[in-house]
């Protein structure tokens, strides 16, 4: 019998529980404690709700099934417990991919959404495979060799990012890795529900995140495209995240001062 869980998001709540509802959906490879900065300068503003993603959760070996699972699990939850209605929702990369087709499915409401860099589209068949496991063997080495990457790179960024690697890799290891990036390689965001979308990446990830935010505004002409200069994949959040909660303030202000 496996010991992985399947199919069991599980949900954090943080701050206020009489505030706005705001959900937080971590990238490939972290944990929900990627958050914790943000949360910590958040949590009188909002009640905040946190998804452990599938196969990078912190207490119980789980195993991640595919992006519109994962989608479902979160149109679940707040239907369940938000009444259908949340004011505000950040992805980060796969979250921010998973909160995608969460609005494709257009079965919750969602007044604003921020998609930090989320691949939005899939790769050619021939890739997919060699690179899902280059993405897991990038992850193992950043579990064993966390040390000499450390050394090697000598910033916050990257420290942080090692450390998720750590807490995460003994819950889901390998599998949940190629799993992960071989559902996020095949997917391809087809529709969006009209609603407040802003886009986020920074310039050192223009390369791949420019293509994303090209398709988004095909699907969405309304959403906000924000490129942060000198800024690498998440690095935004992990160095700044009193600018990104600030953004997220800004934002949301409405749904704030409306008390919705």
């Amino acid at each position: 019998m496996s010991r992985f869980i399947f199919g069991c998001m599980d949900f954090k709540i943080f701050g206020n529980r009489q505030m706005p509802h705001l959900l937080l959906i971590p990238g490939l490879g972290v944990s929900c404690e990627i958050f914790l900065p943000l949360i910590q300068l958040l949590e009188s503003r909002f009640c905040i709700i946190v998804a452990q993603v599938d196969g990078f959760t912190l207490d119980k070996p789980t195993a991640f099934t595919s992006i519109d699972d994962q989608a479902l699990q979160v149109i679940d939850y707040i239907q369940k417990e938000c009444h259908g209605h949340i004011a505000c929702a950040y992805g980060l990369s796969l979250g921010g991919k998973i909160l995608s087709h969460v609005l494709e499915r257009n079965q919750i409401s969602i007044s604003h959404v921020i998609l930090d860099a989320a691949p939005l589209l899939p790769l050619p068949k021939w890739l997919v495979k060699p690179l899902s496991h280059l993405q897991s063997l990038n992850v193992w080495t950043c579990y064993h060799w966390t040390s000499f990457w450390r050394w090697l790179f000598a910033s916050h960024y990257f420290d942080v990012l090692l450390d998720e690697c750590r807490k995460i890799y003994p819950f889901g290891g390998r599998r949940a890795v190629i799993d992960g990036y071989y559902s996020v390689y095949t997917t391809k965001l087809c529709a969006i529900a009209p609603t407040d979308v802003y886009y986020w990446y920074g310039t050192k990830e223009a390369f791949i995140a420019r293509m994303q935010a090209k398709h988004l505004l095909s699907l969405l002409p309304i959403a906000h495209v924000q490129i942060f200069p000198g800024m690498n994949h998440g690095q935004l959040l992990i160095d700044h995240p009193h600018e990104v909660a600030q953004r997220i303030v800004d934002i949301a202000s409405a749904c704030i001062f409306s008390g919705q």
